[in-house]
């Protein structure tokens, strides 16, 4: 059975949204809790496809969970049988390649399957493969699974070349029971990198220079369970922030947002000219007609998140003028570029990496497909701006990384709803 939106633009959102636990931190931490056979809680999760496949792969090998609460979770890995491992669910989700980094501390042989997620562009883990033999691993494929030997780890100096997110989190944990100190020069220091190293050393894990593009390790024999309450999304809180800005007649209050994690966001806002105040940890954002074109550009963080190119697309949409994108990292970032076009933008696809947007466009609804999680995320921004009907497809995309966005933004007054077909 599949799903879609149907959604009725213009209706002005009014009230107050709550930004969830980060869906990207949420992943690292919970596959932090297989490095211990003893007891760990997680809160603030997002109850999003993502967690719920990755939890599903947890009980396929053994792992006790536990829900005590709507967004809290009890773990504890203390049998686990990696030959009973549910390599369907594994597949679906990015995040499930976090586990070659927890599973290292566990076990000395185990294999995987290669992980699921967007479809960006190429993202292969030949990074995570150069880290882990770094380390000593000894990997090798054979009929679409990872064979890994890791009998012998000792901590090394790696050098990552792509100050890649999950490539720096798979070291990390797979480096805190290693002997002796790891070195990793070219991490990421994205928030959610620094969540998970934030719970390894309540676990007893010694680990220095997180945030930062140099990150060392000192391998612990063990380590202990602990309580870990998961930071606010900024990639969701960057999301609701626009659809305030974009759709006519709105004002909202965004709550629970870590404003530190989107300084040069809130800078390309201001530059933009959208109207918006930050107190504390809510940002209250209103409809803001009058927007200015703009170059953005993906930069590893602190820099603008790749992930809020596309949720930016729309006021892009909206401004005065010519607006360049470009995106680095991922190819296949502007998928969704053609959904846009048949609602009435003028976008020119450069390149594989680079857009231009041509404003000011009105929008008119239409049937549209969701390519990934942040695209789908912009359709539904557009849909929400565009006069008539729109139809999203293939929803489930969304689904993975926000959590019941369509009852949310019932309650802030959308005519947006899930249609089973």
């Amino acid at each position: 059975m599949s799903e879609k939106f149907v959604i009725q633009g213009k209706k002005p959102l009014l009230g107050e949204i709550e930004v969830r636990g980060s869906k990207n931190a949420s992943g690292p931490c919970l596959a932090a809790c297989i490095l211990t056979d003893k007891e760990c809680i997680i809160d603030n999760l997002p109850l999003i496809e993502d967690i719920y496949n990755l939890i599903e792969v947890f009980k396929s090998i053994g792992v006790e969970v536990e829900w005590v609460a709507e967004r809290k979770v009890k773990i504890k890995a203390e049998n686990i049988d990696l030959s009973k491992m549910d390599f369907e669910k594994f597949s679906k989700t990015r995040v499930s390649v976090l586990l070659m980094g927890s599973l290292f501390g566990r076990t000395k042989k185990f294999k995987i399957s290669a992980p699921g997620g967007d479809r960006i562009g190429v993202r292969p883990i030949s990074v995570h493969l150069k880290a882990l033999e770094k380390l000593g691993a000894k990997i090798e494929r054979e009929d679409g699974f990872y064979h890994i030997n890791c009998e012998n780890l000792r901590g090394s100096e790696i050098v990552l070349d792509e100050f890649s997110v999950t490539a720096t989190e798979t070291t990390i944990m797979a480096s805190v029971l290693a002997e002796g100190t790891t070195t990793i020069k070219g991490a990421a220091c994205e928030p959610h990198v620094q969540d998970l190293a934030i719970m390894l050393e309540k676990m007893g894990a010694k680990i220095k220079g997180a945030g930062t593009h140099t990150i060392e390790v000192t391998g612990v024999k063990h380590l202990k369970g602990t309580e870990h309450t998961i930071i606010p999304d900024y990639l969701e809180a960057g999301t609701f922030i626009v659809m305030g800005a974009a759709v006519p007649g709105s004002k909202i209050v965004v709550k629970n947002v870590d404003v530190g994690h989107l300084d040069i966001f809130f800078e390309k806002l201001e530059e933009v000219g959208v109207n918006f105040e930050k107190k504390g940890n809510e940002v209250t954002v209103s409809y803001s007609p009058n927007l200015n074109s703009a170059k953005v550009q993906a930069l590893i963080y602190p820099g603008f998140p790749t992930d809020l190119l596309p949720i930016i697309i729309p006021l892009l949409i909206m401004a005065k003028g010519k607006s360049l994108v470009h995106d680095p990292l991922y190819e296949n970032r502007f998928n969704y570029v053609q959904e846009l076009r048949k609602m009435g933008a003028d976008i020119e696809l450069v390149d594989p990496h680079r857009t231009f947007v041509f404003g000011p466009s009105e929008l008119s609804g239409i049937k549209i497909e969701s390519w990934d999680i942040r695209a789908g995320a912009c359709l539904v921004i557009a849909g929400l701006m565009a006069s008539g009907t729109t139809t999203i497809e293939n929803i489930i995309q969304i689904d993975r990384g926000y959590e019941k966005i369509e009852e949310r933004l019932q309650k802030l007054g959308a005519d947006i709803k899930r249609v089973s077909e």
